[in-house]
């Protein structure tokens, strides 16, 4: 639908950014941090490119107060960032490690002595060595009671100065590549493992979130997705089926737990017609439905076209990891979906879909479904950028980007739907997991380069000043 008029930004609108602790904090041995899944993963060879890793990252650890005076200074409402695990609890549990907890304690008071709203991730992907190698983490049930433990930790120690909270970031993306594709730890595949693990994360989701609720804790919490709604090649019937199913298994498979405590029909079925089973004991559903979030968190990147996929048809392609532009293989589920180009949209280097109207859809499809306020915790464009020999960066691809997910917001907000903030990806640039450092996401650049050599010097783009008059006029000139 085309409006005559877009609604205006609420005046508690969150315009924030984002990122997390192992791709900007470093510190990887400092202060009793313990050793995390991926300290352990990057040490392998090619898993990463040119084998880079965060062991020193962008220097956030040393650094917090300069970024932070940076986010003052561009007027940023929030910021999101994440806790890692291991430096509250090197081993996973036990005794609290003090010096770890007071960075984030230290943290949370900077920004909110410069105005800024702190946006608390517990997990976004860094689970402690320690219980993989005691219990194989995600696949065990014990996670549970370990994970809930240490968000109560955190809940105890932000009460009343963190409001907003993420529970999981992005499960779906971390059980996936984890388990099925084995390109982020622990680097197996397995289907039977990956559904179970997924299983046990629901449950450790709902766990802490029924715990933050028990606790009555000022505020509001969510688990964060990794969202990027499906599209039909065509108006084949054969294709729209093939959506449909990419729908299903890519986003209700996950959201439906989240808000209804029940896995979607369809694909519980077809797990069952491949002979995968799923340990559900008694109360698991119990505890799923009293899990319940207050808001989704949706990071959204691109969408998928999908077509037919026959049964003896494509599985896992390659990724393209290396920034060279069409490097991407297909890939898809045999008898489910593949996915294939969409011929209506422009590509980044890496190959993502650049596809603004996309967030709308995904806006107005969380909405209708689940009636739930959204926090956009992430989004953003990952490319090349470049420094002038004036220490100048002229990312006006980034504002134009940036500009065109806004105004998508913007609609779906006078379509109806509720958005509580829109956290882009990333404030500073930082280390994007398996893409090394020349993929540049930031409104401030950092000077190191894809062979981690460099000053860590940081320097405002030119989508800095961009974004800190969006944020100054409340998203009424979008320049």
């Amino acid at each position: 639908m085309e409006h005559k008029k877009l609604k205006q930004f609420s005046k508690d609108f969150l315009w924030g950014s984002a990122s997390a602790a192992y791709q900007v904090e470093g510190a990887w041995q400092e202060d009793g941090k313990g050793i995390s899944v991926w300290d352990e993963f990057v040490r392998i060879p090619e898993k990463t490119f040119k084998e880079t890793n965060g062991d020193v990252a962008v220097d956030h650890y040393h650094r917090y107060k300069e970024d932070v005076a940076l986010m003052k200074e561009q007027g940023l409402k929030a910021y999101r960032f994440s806790v890692a695990w291991t430096r509250i609890f090197p081993k996973g549990k036990g005794e609290v490690n003090q010096a770890g907890l007071q960075f984030y304690v230290d943290l949370v008071d900077e920004l909110i002595k410069s105005g800024i709203e702190p946006v608390l991730t517990l997990y976004h992907w860094d689970l402690p060595q320690a219980l993989q190698d005691e219990y194989q983490g995600w696949e065990s049930r014990k996670i549970i009671e370990d994970f809930t433990n240490y968000a109560t930790v955190l809940f105890e120690t932000f009460r009343g100065k963190v409001k907003y909270w993420v529970s999981l970031n992005e499960q779906n993306v971390f059980v996936s590549h984890g388990y099925l594709m084995a390109t982020h730890p622990p680097a197996v595949q397995d289907i039977q493992r990956m559904y179970q693990a997924n299983h046990y994360a629901n449950l450790a989701n709902a766990s802490v979130i029924k715990k933050f609720h028990e606790m009555q804790m000022p505020g509001m919490i969510g688990p964060s997705f990794a969202y990027g709604p499906n599209y039909p090649l065509n108006s084949d019937p054969k294709n729209v089926l093939a959506m449909e199913n990419s729908e299903e298994f890519n986003a209700h498979f996950w959201l439906d737990v989240y808000m209804w405590g029940e896995y979607p029909l369809v694909a519980f079925n077809y797990l069952k017609e491949q002979g995968l089973s799923l340990e559900i004991q008694k109360g698991d559903r119990e505890l799923l439905t009293a899990g319940k979030p207050d808001f989704i968190g949706v990071n959204y990147y691109q969408t998928s076209t999908n077509a037919f996929n026959p049964i003896d048809g494509v599985g896992l392609g390659k990724m393209n990891t290396s920034g060279k532009k069409g490097s991407t293989e297909e890939s898809g589920t045999p008898g489910l979906f593949k996915r294939v180009e969409n011929p209506f949209v422009e590509r980044t280097n890496w190959d993502w879909e650049i596809d603004p109207q996309g967030l709308r859809i995904a806006l107005r499809r969380l909405a209708s479904r689940y009636r739930i306020p959204v926090l956009i915790t992430e989004n953003g464009l990952g490319e090349y950028d470049k420094l002038t020999e004036d220490k100048q960066i002229h990312d006006q691809y980034r504002i134009e980007y940036l500009k065109q997910h806004i105004l998508a917001i913007q609609e779906a907000m006078t379509d109806g739907v509720s958005v509580l903030g829109y956290c882009t990806w990333s404030y500073t640039d930082l280390l994007s997991w398996l893409n090394g450092y020349q993929k540049r996401y930031g409104f401030v650049y950092v000077d190191q380069d894809e062979n981690q050599n460099g000053s860590l010097n940081r320097y405002k783009k030119d989508s800095f000043t961009w974004y800190q008059e969006v944020i100054r006029t409340n998203g009424e000139n979008l320049g």
